[in-house]
């Protein structure tokens, strides 16, 4: 690909947008009285995992973009929490897909993180 000139060149902000996608998706379906609860808690751990991918990538030291993608890290694990929250709840029938794609995201933070640690 050459060199990445933006954030949307990354794999790792486009496979995490893709999953801020699904979970809106998702929680369109919960109930009402979770709108301000676990909908609300559920999306904003979601686009905290893309938006820390975006503005790490802007930082120019390369402790502050790591530091950047460890919140990424960080808002994907608690994601992943309420994917199972959201089963146990009922509120979905399955969480293999989200799950699935959080695996995906998690790997590819993982290896973002280690090729900035290189550049050191």
């Amino acid at each position: 690909m050459g060199r990445i000139l933006h954030f949307r060149q990354l794999e790792a902000w486009r496979e995490s947008h893709q999953l801020v996608l699904m979970v809106y998706q998702v929680t369109k379906g919960f109930p009402g009285d979770e709108r301000f609860g676990l909908v609300s808690q559920m999306r904003r751990a979601a686009v905290s995992v893309s938006a820390n991918v975006a503005e790490g990538f802007k930082r120019r030291g390369i402790q502050d973009k790591i530091r950047f993608y460890n919140v990424s890290e960080g808002s994907l694990e608690e994601l992943k929490y309420f994917f199972i929250l959201s089963k146990d709840l009922g509120y979905i029938p399955s969480n293999d897909d989200l799950m699935t794609q959080a695996e995906t995201v998690g790997r590819l933070l993982n290896g973002l993180i280690a090729s900035t640690e290189r550049r050191r």
